[in-house]
């Protein structure tokens, strides 16, 4: 017993021990503390569809390294520095400051991704309740504003770190970038644009996830619209990242807004057909085009003889299909297709071929 009162570096041996004791506990229990801190929070928020073991999971990590630093400072106030090392005090800049600010920081920054981690999480259980609706409005706001959380947290742990570990007068830091806001909004002019450009997509909602685009060269589907620009999936499954502030400044097509889609191509027949058999093959065409079973009803589409090739007699084919699905169209297109060749065999006539004229002739 007299050994657990003397001392070692101006601490009691009692202290030093209790010291190991609670970094001793903290270390081997910290995953058990960790899920039982989660359990704890997903009380409040807990939802059917997602399970506990997903929100453990992602605040695992974040948790942890809090319940670590918790655990370092109950174990600390046991103990001091030694008077003979003469350290300077914590307002001074040595040792001392040293580990108190990193701490602070830490812990700001550990707190921080808890909140994140708790946000995503939220944000998850939206996104299950919106996969149980029609609309396409909720899956595209839900991380929209999922990131607008993030990007609000990340900027007030900034200002925190600034006015707690870093002794910032953050009130007028504040009032200060109100003076340098211009150089700001100068520096960043193309950031705010696509910020700018990702809120007027919000309110005039010329698409949303899911819908597919036609802008410039880039064709495919929207996959997900945010702060700065919007990911678009081509077809041949390339990930297409553009700058919000170009989907606003330019011409865009909503392929899936439209009511129709509509083939028009021309049928070149041998020049030696005869009348009857091209008004023949022409109403056969058209009752075929018609009688489809997705023909758009108010505008189906007409075919006619439309002139004369240079070694062709031309028929004009065209009609519309309701549906706003390229795959779907093309199918039907192709069912057309065959039969067109089926009409032309059946009243025995043949497609025009082109002549070729030998090189230099």
């Amino acid at each position: 017993m007299q050994y657990l009162e003397s001392e070692f570096l101006e601490n009691k041996v009692t202290d030093i021990l209790w010291l190991l004791g609670i970094l001793a506990f903290g270390l081997l229990f910290r995953r058990f503390l960790a899920e039982y801190f989660s359990k704890i929070i997903y009380r409040f928020i807990r939802h059917d569809s997602v399970p506990i073991r997903i929100f453990i999971e992602m605040l695992g990590q974040p948790v942890r390294l809090l319940i670590t630093l918790i655990v370092i400072y109950l174990a600390l106030t046991f103990i001091h520095f030694p008077n003979s090392w003469h350290l300077p005090s914590q307002e001074i800049f040595g040792l001392k400051m040293v580990m108190i600010r990193g701490f602070q920081g830490t812990f700001i920054f550990a707190v921080a991704w808890v909140l994140v981690r708790i946000t995503k999480f939220i944000a998850l259980i939206f996104q299950e309740k919106a996969t149980l609706t029609s609309s396409k409005l909720d899956d595209q706001f839900i991380p929209f504003f999922k990131d607008l959380v993030v990007v609000v947290i990340s900027i007030l742990t900034i200002f925190v770190l600034l006015g707690v570990v870093f002794k910032v007068d953050v009130v007028a830091l504040v009032t200060g970038l109100g003076i340098g806001g211009l150089a700001i909004a100068l520096a960043a002019r193309e950031t705010l644009e696509n910020l700018f450009a990702s809120f007027t997509i919000f309110l005039d909602l010329p698409f949303v996830v899911g819908d597919n685009i036609q802008l410039d060269k880039v064709s495919g589907d929207v996959e997900n619209i945010g702060f700065r620009s919007t990911r678009i999936r081509t077809g041949d499954g390339s990930l297409i990242t553009v700058p919000n502030r170009l989907l606003t400044a330019q011409a865009l097509e909503n392929q899936t807004k439209r009511k129709f889609m509509r083939a028009k191509y021309t049928v070149k027949l041998q020049s030696d057909t005869s009348i009857d058999i091209i008004e023949k093959i022409v109403r056969e065409i058209n009752q075929v085009t018609h009688n489809q079973e997705l023909s758009y009803e108010t505008d189906p589409g007409i075919t006619r003889f439309g002139g004369f090739g240079e070694n062709s007699l031309d028929i004009l084919v065209s009609y519309n299909i309701a549906t706003n699905d390229g795959a779907l169209f093309n199918k039907i297109k192709e069912q057309i297709n065959y039969q067109i060749m089926s009409i032309i065999k059946t009243n025995e006539t043949k497609f025009a071929h082109p002549i070729f004229k030998p090189f230099g002739e």
